[in-house]
């Protein structure tokens, strides 16, 4: 049976300072969240650090007209870096999480993950990487929805879940893509019925399935 410190060392690599391990080991509860379920809701105070080992939960901001946008997905391997921030920063969340799929993380209270970053310097590395890297994602975010057309960004998004997921059917909604992309689900529908019609993808009930990549490519490149 895997021990905790050995399955936090293989989802955590950065983490293999064996006293700060042990400490994580023993202060960490192991938590399971179901699909669907809430993480996090807007201002609440963040008392834990999540850090996952499996399943996925997506961060996300709502409008007041009820659109939502992504803002990044944590997975494995990974933690919340606005969690992070609110811990520090003792300020409430300033988003919602889900969970999207099934997730089993660590839980670490807030005490310590202020705490370590004063005294590890792994820990304070692995927190101020994460943070880096989520910004600068946000940030392309951020320019995709602030000066590139619809059609443009819900194309760059069907691409890069095709790289991610390595093969052309995508198990995914107009909703989805809606929500990630930050417009609305009929604007989705719309461009994505043009391109069933260009023969570049097929649609079918939760499936966007990738027909013609090179055909995608050029198209964005046409939008630059």
């Amino acid at each position: 049976m895997t021990s905790p410190t050995d399955a936090l060392a293989a989802h955590f690599p950065a983490l293999h300072e064996p006293a700060l391990l042990a400490e994580l080991a023993q202060t960490g509860i192991p938590a399971r969240l179901a699909a669907g379920d809430a993480v996090c809701q807007l201002g609440q105070a963040c008392t834990h650090l999540a850090l996952v080992f499996s399943g996925s939960a997506r961060v996300y901001q709502l409008a007041e007209s009820g659109r939502e946008i992504t803002l990044y997905r944590v997975g494995p391997g990974e933690c919340c870096i606005l969690t992070t921030s609110c811990i520090m920063s003792r300020q409430g969340f300033p988003a919602i999480a889900v969970c999207e799929q099934d997730l089993q993380a660590l839980l670490v209270p807030a005490p310590q993950v202020d705490e370590w970053m004063g005294r590890f310097a792994q820990w304070r590395r692995f927190v101020w990487t994460m943070m880096s890297d989520r910004l600068s994602s946000v940030l392309c975010l951020l320019e995709e929805v602030a000066f590139r057309r619809v059609d443009e960004r819900i194309i760059r998004h069907l691409l890069q879940l095709l790289r991610q997921q390595a093969q052309p059917q995508l198990s995914l909604t107009h909703q989805r893509i809606a929500d990630d992309v930050g417009t609305s689900r009929e604007v989705v529908s719309r461009i994505l019925k043009d391109l069933e019609q260009r023969r570049l993808l097929s649609l079918g009930r939760g499936q966007v399935r990738i027909d013609d990549a090179h055909g995608l490519q050029a198209l964005l490149a046409l939008c630059d």
